[in-house]
């Protein structure tokens, strides 16, 4: 298990995980920002073949407006990311986890912004089967 995010594996074809995930994280009031086909890209941009990995940069509008007040830099670790990857024939997911992110920074103002973040994100990776 990582320390930076929360992440599981789950029953479900990539695409059909995409979605979910996009799904659970609208319900919990995030954006999705952008949407990054690694797949793609890698193949795009260095003709390498590679498995499924998308990034999804979701935004909760309200948080990110409080944690930019609390510190102007913080766009440098905007937009939370999860991600969705092929693992060894299955699908795995992974969300970020704000305290690890924020707690980077120093600045203890932002700590219960993103404890009340970090909460709507695992609520919605909970939902996510």
């Amino acid at each position: 298990m990582i320390k930076y995010g929360f992440t599981k594996e789950l029953d479900l074809p990539f695409e059909a995980a995409v979605e979910a995930v996009t799904a659970a994280l609208k319900k919990e009031g995030f954006g999705l920002l952008t949407k990054i086909n690694m797949r793609e890209k890698f193949k795009e941009k260095l003709g390498i073949d590679f498995r499924n990995y998308t990034i999804l940069g979701v935004c909760s509008p309200a948080n990110a407006y409080k944690a930019v007040q609390a510190e102007e830099n913080i766009g440098l670790m905007l937009p939370c990311n999860a991600i969705v990857y092929e693992k060894a024939g299955k699908t795995a997911v992974a969300i970020i986890k704000p305290s690890a992110a924020m707690g980077s920074i120093g600045n203890e103002a932002l700590d219960p912004l993103a404890l009340e973040v970090e909460i709507m994100l695992k609520k919605a990776f909970d939902a996510i089967i």
